[in-house]
């Protein structure tokens, strides 16, 4: 069973970074694109960025030079290294695998069908 479980989020002030992470589980996870997705209340549900098994990577928007993904295939893990954040950041954070039964969303070259709980992450001017 494909299982993703996101950590790092927090409430910052504009400016500051975060730090987020994703532990997956149930698949073999080097072989598969994941990526990070956001939804803020009343807004749809958007990528942020992905990596593909090879460590190909596409941002969404205008988010490269401020956000950075990777990914750690020894240890089964996500990364999404956020600076310089602002207000418009605010939102739920989802971490996202190719792995699954169900394609659902289309990003970056990948089809994602699993996705994690979430983390909020909250930006304060």
């Amino acid at each position: 069973q494909v299982r993703l479980v996101e950590s790092g989020g927090g409430s910052v002030q504009a400016g500051e970074s975060l730090r987020l992470s994703c532990a997956a589980s149930g698949f073999t996870y080097k072989s598969y694109c994941m990526a990070w997705f956001r939804q803020a209340p009343g807004k749809e549900r958007e990528g942020v960025a992905s990596i593909s098994f090879n460590g190909r990577t596409s941002y969404g928007g205008d988010l490269q030079g401020r956000f950075t993904i990777s990914r750690d295939n020894a240890k089964n893990t996500l990364y999404l290294q956020m600076n310089s954040l602002k207000p418009e950041d605010t939102a739920m954070y989802y971490c996202a695998a190719a792995a699954g039964l169900r394609a659902i969303q289309t990003f970056g070259g990948c089809a994602f069908r699993t996705w994690g709980q979430g983390t909020q992450v909250t930006v304060s001017s």
